[in-house]
């Protein structure tokens, strides 16, 4: 969601970043109230970027474009509405959850390029696991390849750009539990035809520590070389 042309920027670090770490869950509104602070503070030039890794508690969100027939179990899980595209998608306990506050004015202005990024720098994440992360096209997320020709989801995408700074971000399964998706129709993609899975699924002792480490190590190769600052 594209909410105003580009503005004059005045930020004094063209390239820092900020790479924040949450150990215990962060509810939801809290999440969202502090995107909102960072965003205005980007903005302002009062602070650099950040790249935010979390995890939140058993929660539904539904994007802009979420069909309320696909909220399976409406009293499951609190449901969130929210400001990024797409539609439902289940957030929870051992998913890794990146919240990316960029500023596209100064480093790429193309959204389309921007979740082309996104998507990248999970594949190379993935990667690292030797797991072999895909897109699809027509399906939003990053998908694996599993035994009998199914393809199973394994990272999410939902994103907003406000003043061309970004917010929300990406979330890879890496030990979730796989039946809370199925309050939902994740993303509006048929559950017939396609599932969901995970790291530890896929039969990986993956840790969100790991996952961490991972996304460190590609983050530049993708988005370029940050300063990264306390």
């Amino acid at each position: 969601m594209l909410e105003e042309l580009m503005p004059n920027r005045k930020n004094p670090s063209e390239s820092a970043l900020e790479w924040r770490i949450s150990e215990a869950p962060v509810p939801y509104e809290t999440a969202l109230a502090e995107m909102d602070r960072r965003v205005a503070a980007i903005h302002a030039g009062t602070a650099p970027e950040l790249v935010w890794l979390l995890e939140h508690p058993p929660l539904y969100t539904a994007g802009t474009s979420a069909d309320e027939a696909d909220l399976l179990v409406p009293d499951r899980f609190p449901v969130h509405q929210t400001g990024r595209g797409g539609q439902y998608t289940y957030h929870g306990p051992g998913q890794r959850i990146a919240y990316v506050m960029l500023d596209l004015s100064r480093r790429n202005p193309d959204v389309r390029r921007y979740i082309c990024d996104l998507e990248e720098w999970i594949i190379q994440a993935l990667a690292q696991f030797n797991v072999t992360g895909e897109r699809r096209e027509g399906r939003v997320g990053i998908w694996v390849a599993r035994d009998g020709g199914r393809e199973d989801k394994i990272a999410a995408i939902g994103v907003r750009i406000r003043r061309w700074i970004t917010l929300h971000g990406i979330a890879i399964n890496v030990e979730p539990d796989l039946r809370h998706f199925d309050g939902i129709v994740p993303c509006g993609i048929d559950p017939v035809q396609y599932g969901v899975t995970s790291l530890v699924d896929l039969g990986l002792p993956v840790t969100a520590t790991d996952v961490d480490v991972a996304l460190a190590a590609s983050f530049e190769t993708v988005f370029g070389p940050s300063e990264k600052v306390p």
